[in-house]
Parts: structure tokens; sequence; C-alpha cells
């Protein structure tokens, strides 16, 4: 891979130093600081010039800093005449916020695409976008990667002649549930609920059965796990053996690693889109798996002109 090299900023360090030794690529440097009145400062510490670069930026908490630093850097690297610039965004922040659902709302995901676009990037890349139809809110190509051969290669390794049933904690992700259930020959529940506000969810009753099985949650972010917990309880109380759940992005935000801990959850496993902070890699019920040989390869094919849509299953 010549005159390719990958940047990061401070939100996700370890997920592009891994990205770089799957590739054999030393990690471009680069200086992110900040004045002392929060302004962000970027300076590319290398030549780029004619270089294909790539950023290396998850938009998770603290969402608004990390996006920031995103679009700082872009700037930085098409000021200093890189050939092509692609943002490698693991986690896509504001992308529930991807319709109207009340009168005078905005569609931020929309806004966030118009001021990546506008920055001057090629192309993005990113991992299970909470809706797919954020893709065509970019006017450059986007590669919507999925996590699920690295969380579907744990569950077969994990769940081995056991009676397992994939349950999707909503209606909205009985798509998803119904396609790992398929490929791992499990049974397929789905967990109907009621949002009252949001971030507050209460559930109601169980579409499927459950009753002495092993079942696993499947979804593609945990924010505050309420709707994770409390279907963990709802599975229990239905006869479910043991609840494990899977999802994509642990943002694991507000009281989400206590919740996990009080409830009857055995394990979350998730992916490294998200840096776990301390309490949650404290709490033992947290196993991540890393999608950087998937991003280190779609990256491979990007610049080798190869098909990327074979890594799309």
């Amino acid at each position: 891979m010549h005159n390719v090299r990958i940047f990061t900023g401070n939100a996700h360090r370890p997920l592009a130093e891994a990205i770089c030794r799957h590739l054999g690529l030393p990690l471009g440097r680069a200086t992110v600081k900040r004045f002392s009145d929060g302004e962000i400062s970027v300076d590319i510490e290398e030549s780029v010039r004619g270089w294909d670069v790539f950023v290396v930026q998850p938009t998770g908490p603290p969402v608004n800093d990390h996006l920031m630093e995103l679009l700082v850097m872009i700037d930085a690297l098409k000021r200093a005449s890189a050939n092509s610039i692609s943002a490698v965004v693991p986690y896509y922040g504001y992308a529930r916020q991807d319709r109207k659902v009340n009168p005078r709302v905005p569609i931020t995901a929309k806004l966030v695409a118009d001021l990546i676009t506008v920055t001057g990037v090629d192309r993005m890349l990113t991992v299970d976008l909470h809706a797919g139809q954020i893709q065509g809110f970019f006017d450059i190509p986007v590669d919507n990667l999925f996590a699920t051969p690295v969380l579907l290669d744990e569950i077969r390794r994990r769940f081995q002649n056991e009676k397992l049933v994939v349950v999707s904690p909503d209606a909205g992700g009985v798509e998803r549930a119904r396609a790992f259930a398929k490929r791992l020959d499990a049974g397929l529940a789905i967990i109907d609920k009621r949002r009252e506000k949001a971030n507050v969810s209460e559930v109601m009753h169980i579409i499927g059965e459950v009753d002495g099985c092993d079942a696993v949650l499947l979804d593609d972010m945990v924010d505050t796990a309420g709707t994770l917990t409390n279907a963990a309880r709802a599975l229990k109380k239905n006869g479910a053996r043991r609840v494990y759940a899977a999802c994509t992005h642990a943002i694991l935000s507000g009281p989400a690693v206590d919740r996990i801990k009080e409830s009857p959850l055995e394990e979350l496993i998730t992916t490294d889109t998200i840096p776990l902070g301390e309490a949650a890699r404290e709490s033992g019920r947290i196993r991540v798996l890393s999608v950087a040989p998937l991003l280190a390869e779609a990256i491979r094919r990007i610049t080798e002109c190869g098909s990327v849509s074979s890594l799309f299953v």
C-alpha cells in the first residue's frame, strides 16, 4: 500500500493503531489539542501531499468534541494537499435523528452529513448505521459495513449445541434479529414495548418461544440500557435460561453500566467502534470484539480499487 496514511484524533487511538497493525502502516503523526477556551487545534506533522489519507474518528461521547475534531482534521489535510481523504467513522453520532418525528425538529443526521461533506472529504466509511437511509444524506460514496461477521463468530463459539433464540428488543430490529437467527439456525423472538418518552421504555410482552432457551438480545446500539435491561427481565420472567446481549455500538451513557450490573444479563457482547469508559471496562459484564480487521480490509480494498461489496454481509 503505497502513498497511504492513516490519521486519528482523540476519539479512539487504540482502534486506529490496530488498523495500522493489520495494514502494516505507521500511524500518521498529528497533534490534536485545545486552547484554553476549548477551541480545537490540529497540526499535521508530516507531508501528505499527493497521498491517500484515512481519518479514523468515531463520533461517540463527547459527540460534539469528536465531531469537531474530525472536521478540523479533514480541513487540515485538505489544505495540506492530500490526494484523497476518507473519513472512517465507525460510530456515526446523531444517527438517531434521521427524520422528523415531531413538528419543528431538526434532521440532525443530515446536517452532520452536510458538515462532513463540505469539508472536502471524498469518501465515508462507517459501521452499522442506525438507519441505512443516512447513506443518501451524503453526496459522496458511503460504505456502511456491518459488524455481523464479528458478532456471529463469537455467538457461534459461545453457544455451540445450545437451544438458542435471538431476540429483537423492539419491532424496528426484527430484520436484524431474523438475519442473525437464520445464520445461527436459532429461534426468533420479538419484544413488544411502548416508549413513553425518550430513553425510557416499558416492556409489554414477548412474541415467540423463549422458555428453557438461552436468549441473545440483539441491537445496533445500547445507550442508557433501559430497553435492554427491561427486556432481559421480561425474558427471565418468561422462562429463559440465560440472557445475553449483543450490539455493535456500546454508548453506555448515564446509568447504563449500573443497570447492566443490576440486571439478569450474563454478558453484553459488543465491538470497539466506541471506546468503553472506565466503569464499563471494570464491570466484568462487557466483552469487546474488534472491528479493526474489518475496517483494515475495507481500507485495503478501497486503496487497491478492489470490491468492498463482499464485506456487506
